[in-house]
């Protein structure tokens, strides 16, 4: 998503579609999703759980991918490594840190 938001290369949008379309295939299940055992198996053997972070992060981040530019903007929030967003603060830190930023 940060790639895509900085060069707009199409390439990024093109991975995520990728990740999307093997998604469905080898990991949708009547429930939802599932993980699979062996991801160089041909033919998936799911592990019958969904983990908490595909919803809260996997498809919060292909979503933002395809989302237009202006939904979110990242000059004014970052996401942390659980993909929640975070406001940037955009006051003078520098002068708090003794200029070490």
């Amino acid at each position: 998503m940060y790639l895509w938001r900085q060069t707009h290369d199409p390439v990024y949008r093109q991975w995520g579609w990728e990740v999307v379309t093997a998604l469905e295939k080898y990991c949708r299940t009547e429930a939802g999703f599932s993980g699979i055992q062996d991801v160089y198996s041909s033919i998936p053997n799911h592990d019958n759980k969904q983990q908490t972070f595909f919803l809260a992060e996997t498809l919060k981040y292909l979503y933002l991918l395809f989302s237009e530019d202006d939904m979110l903007s990242l000059e004014d929030w970052v996401f942390n490594t659980e993909a929640h967003p975070l406001p940037v603060n955009h006051s003078d830190s520098s002068s708090r840190a003794g200029g070490r930023l």
